[in-house]
């Protein structure tokens, strides 16, 4: 077990919360508002990463891409909250590390305003010093320059800070930064493939991280 962290960072889909349902139904909207088959929750795993724009293109293309993101975040906007519900383990493992005084925060590659507004929804705002998602800065995972940015708004030092997700990603990005990169498989990405994305350390879920450090 390393040796627990003073900042802990946070992807947020498939690491604290399940959104699949909302992500699959909105998807499935856009592609039939453009005339096109209805993706599979599977295709639509496979498609999700690096940002909602570079999701979209792996499903429609170039061409259509900037209609089909404009009809995705109407449609988005209106229903995000609907079928969104934290992991097992989030809300305990966050409150048991606020109650021991580390400094958390979301780092994600969902738009920003969203996130903060399922964190909110969810309760678990209280528990974190900063959401920070795309469109906040000019940078996405894995570019290092948006976890720098991240701890300086939030006050803490890239020493005793840990990076947590669920895909090569986040695990890129916490190496960019020189973080260690804890994974879950709670998301995209199974065991193997996290080990293949050279994960310092892998769960099966956040209740085994709190275990882990014995919270």
């Amino acid at each position: 077990m390393p040796k627990t962290p003073l900042t802990f960072l946070y992807d947020l889909d498939g690491t604290l919360i399940d959104h699949f349902t909302a992500i699959h139904r909105s998807y499935a909207h856009t592609l039939e508002a453009l005339g096109r088959p209805a993706p599979t929750m599977a295709q639509i795993r496979n498609a999700v990463g690096g940002g909602q724009a570079n999701s979209m293109r792996r499903l429609v293309g170039e061409a259509d891409l900037e209609r089909a993101l404009a009809i995705y975040r109407a449609y988005w906007d209106r229903t995000m909250l609907d079928d969104v519900v934290l992991l097992p383990g989030a809300r305990e493992l966050l409150a048991a590390l606020a109650a021991r005084g580390a400094t958390q925060a979301v780092l994600t590659n969902k738009v920003g305003y969203s996130s903060r507004l399922i964190c909110d929804h969810l309760g678990i705002t209280p528990f974190l010093k900063a959401v920070v998602g795309a469109q906040d800065t000019a940078w996405l995972k894995p570019q290092p320059e948006l976890i720098a940015h991240t701890l300086k708004l939030i006050g803490a030092p890239a020493a005793g800070a840990v990076m947590i997700g669920d895909s090569p990603y986040d695990i890129e990005a916490a190496h960019n930064a020189a973080l260690p990169a804890w994974a879950v498989t709670t998301g995209t990405h199974d065991a193997g493939q996290l080990r293949a994305a050279h994960a310092d350390v892998i769960y099966p879920d956040l209740n085994a991280i709190r275990a882990a450090l014995g919270l």
